[in-house]
């Protein structure tokens, strides 16, 4: 039996003065960003990851025996900061997504201080261009300050594929796609606080169990204010945008990502919201003039996160479908919505492809 479980003088309140306790409520702003930034990370990477097992499966029944598929699909997921966002980001994707150790590495300037997170298998290293053109997917859990040098250093060596997502708020997109050269395949979520917070975000629990207690992985949920703490929607926006970019590199027919993207999102037939369509995703000018045997155009996701899209009035005026994407942003972590279930939906598609293969 551990003695010290619920020492109130243990507690990080215990010892501040009353008049000064009215400040607590930043201590528990500053845990729910953590948990929000994690939660969204682990979103993306479970999407990818999925859409690339899809996307396998469907180059493996494509191709004639003698051809070869590529082996580039795999989620190659980089993390560059080894601080307090960096090493709960990493351990989170490790558990949740799960990404294997191989598959994820961080490059820090004080790898030596990461031994717990090594020795579950994961590199840790301090150079920035190698991991840069080593990962598809790239986590910046910098400061701003020192995001600058960061993107010099990184911008020659990104592929134009491989998707980055910046934790650094101070650093508005406009921006960072310049300091990226130009780099087109960004995410920035945005995040907006309340002063008076909901204490829900708990403090005892490391963020992968956090993220398995249904109140707390409902309040992450892009579509929800709980806890003090909203998320733009536009980051969700570019997260679909971002996955028929995903096709687009593969060389996809547009019918044929839409059809990727309704699975990935388990939209069938009977599902409670209609399928994606490709009006849904560019205007009527482009949609009378793609050919059906042609790819999405790749999309320049910080126009989509900084500007209106077909996207966003189609979801602005589908409160349906915003159910329903609530529903099964909550399905991927597992955490099942029973009394809130979408009519029409089937089932624990958590277990029919995110988290599972």
């Amino acid at each position: 039996m551990d003695i010290l479980v619920d020492l109130e003088t243990l507690n990080f309140e215990s010892g501040i003065p009353e008049e000064e306790r009215f400040w607590l409520y930043l201590h528990s702003r500053s845990r729910g960003l953590i948990i929000e930034a994690c939660a969204h990370a682990i979103f993306l990477c479970k999407l990818l990851r999925q859409l690339s097992i899809n996307l396998a499966k469907y180059e493996l029944a494509s191709v004639e025996p003698s051809d070869s598929v590529s082996s580039e699909l795999s989620l190659r997921v980089g993390i560059i900061g080894g601080g307090r966002l960096g090493k709960q980001l990493a351990c989170s994707l490790l558990k949740l997504v799960p990404i294997p150790a191989e598959n994820l590495r961080i490059s820090t300037r004080r790898p030596d201080v990461l031994d717990v997170i090594q020795k579950e298998g994961i590199q840790c290293f301090y150079h920035n261009p190698h991991l840069a053109s080593w990962a598809n997917i790239l986590f910046l859990c910098c400061l701003p300050s020192q995001l600058p040098n960061i993107c010099l250093e990184i911008q020659g060596s990104i592929e134009r594929n491989c998707l980055v997502q910046s934790f650094a708020s101070a650093i508005p997109l406009p921006r960072l796609r310049l300091l990226l050269n130009n780099h087109t395949n960004i995410l920035r979520p945005v995040y907006h606080c309340v002063e008076d917070t909901d204490h829900i975000w708990g403090a005892n629990k490391d963020i992968a169990t956090a993220l398995q207690d249904p109140v707390i992985l409902q309040a992450t949920s892009p579509f929800s204010s709980k806890g003090g703490i909203t998320l733009n929607i536009k980051w969700l926006e570019g997260v679909l945008y971002a996955a028929l970019n995903v096709c687009t590199s593969r060389s996809l027919f547009y019918p044929k990502a839409l059809e990727m993207l309704n699975r990935l999102f388990f939209i069938t037939e009977d599902s409670a919201c209609p399928s994606f369509q490709l009006e849904h995703f560019v205007n009527q000018i482009y949609v009378r003039n793609l050919f059906h045997r042609r790819p999405f155009p790749w999309f320049d996701l910080t126009t989509v996160q900084l500007k209106e899209t077909p996207f966003s009035q189609h979801l602005s005026n589908s409160p349906d479908l915003q159910d329903y994407l609530h529903y099964i942003y909550c399905e991927v972590f597992d955490v099942s919505l029973t009394k809130q279930k979408p009519k029409g939906t089937t089932d624990s598609p958590s277990h029919q492809g995110t988290s599972r293969s």
